[in-house]
């Protein structure tokens, strides 16, 4: 149950300038969209970019870093994508959070010297982790930038296809100023906490949005204590002092599991192992997910002193489908979505605190409560996503087969 006293974030978003993203992104519809999923605090996402940022600075500065649109707060937040030889190739994707405007435009200028921003919202510079981590400390030591979705297989430090092993080989002597990774769709803090260089860092957890529907918007999130400034929220990152996240079951994630999307082909750890990473359709190698890669590098002798608690919950659109057995952005699943939320609120109360005789008072339906809550304890089975495919929720008779 969350209460007044705390506050859920998503600071990980994109714009409409960045690629593969909705052109309709802006911040009236992030705001609407951000209420309607009960979120308190958004990244402005795609700081970096020349026409985006014009809009940023549009915003309502509280005069502690937190910047409004109307009534509702935002911290300044953007993605870089960072690609480059180190012996071998590298490719690493960071969030970055931002304590100012004045603070960001030195970004800029700073990022002028080696490349272009216009291009895309996430922008691309050959710079190394190691030296982009040293550069930004010299800005400001307030920058605080976080190693993104860090399992996916080409842009996340330990994907397999990122050329890292170790936050410490990517981030050399800067390994320090890492304080925190993202867990990414494909994971969940339980599945971080068996890698042992992580033991002393904050887990937390943001949706990588590509779009304002709610069921992109906050589908992972991190909860914080509520504050208005954003020395505060660093400081609850930074010291691991957050309440907990909110997840994504893994196996709803693009990359949780290996496989092939053009063979139609997907399969466990076990049994790509068995196939030697061969895909048997093409006989081309497999893309390896992020279930394989975390027990590649998981140690037995990992124990985190904190483990931070969280919600493994699937978006409410997503329930509402399996419900129907319609696809989820179908017109009924709309109608019985925002039935739900002129009742109950917002989106998080319905996953998260409605308690059963509330539905039950407002006449729902009660196979439908009966999913909700059953979501609720994080036990909807998924059939897991693999090589960018979403995994897809089950349910009767195809569950039982699945699993």
């Amino acid at each position: 149950m969350l209460d007044k006293n705390s506050m859920i974030a998503d600071l990980h978003i994109h714009s409409r300038f960045s690629r593969a993203c909705s052109r309709n992104i802006d911040f009236e519809n992030l705001v609407k969209w951000a209420k309607v999923k009960g979120l308190n605090l958004l990244g402005t996402g795609d700081f970096t970019h020349p026409q985006w940022f014009e809009e940023i600075k549009k915003l309502k500065n509280n005069g502690k870093g937190f910047y409004y649109y109307k009534d509702f707060p935002f911290i300044i937040t953007g993605e870089i994508s960072l690609i480059y030889t180190q012996e071998k190739g590298r490719r690493v994707h960071l969030n970055l959070l931002i304590p100012s405007i004045g603070i960001a435009e030195k970004i800029h200028a700073y990022l002028d010297t080696k490349g272009r921003r216009d291009y895309d919202g996430r922008p691309i510079f050959k710079i190394s982790c190691e030296v982009f981590i040293e550069d930004m400390m010299r800005i400001s030591e307030d920058i605080e930038v976080i190693p993104a979705h860090i399992w996916t297989p080409w842009f996340g430090v330990f994907g397999s296809m990122s050329g890292f092993d170790s936050l410490k080989e990517a981030f050399g002597k800067q390994f320090d100023n890492i304080h925190a990774i993202e867990t990414g769709i494909s994971s969940d803090p339980e599945m971080n906490w068996k890698i042992k260089e992580l033991e002393n860092k904050s887990i937390i957890s943001f949706s990588d949005a590509h779009s304002f529907w709610p069921f992109r918007l906050g589908r992972e999130a991190t909860i914080f204590k509520k504050c208005d400034l954003y020395q505060e929220l660093i400081r609850q990152i930074r010291e691991n002092d957050f309440i907990g996240t909110i997840e994504a079951d893994p196996c709803y994630g693009k990359y949780h599991w290996d496989g092939h999307r053009v063979c139609g082909f997907s399969c466990s750890p076990e049994k790509t192992k068995e196939l030697n990473g061969i895909c048997p359709k093409c006989g081309k190698s497999l893309t390896l997910g992020v279930e394989y890669r975390v027990d590649e590098l998981s140690d037995k002798n990992s124990s985190p002193k904190i483990k931070k608690p969280f919600y493994k919950i699937l978006p409410l659109h997503e329930i509402i489908s399996l419900w129907l057995g319609v696809s989820m952005q179908s017109k009924k699943v709309w109608e019985v979505y925002n039935s739900l939320i002129k009742l109950f609120k917002n989106e998080f109360n319905i996953l998260l605190n409605v308690l059963r005789n509330d539905f039950v008072k407002e006449s729902v339906d009660g196979k439908l409560v009966g999913l909700i809550l059953k979501n609720r304890k994080g036990n909807i089975k998924v059939k897991p996503g693999y090589d960018g495919e979403y995994g897809v929720a089950q349910i009767g008779e195809a569950q039982e087969k699945l699993f």
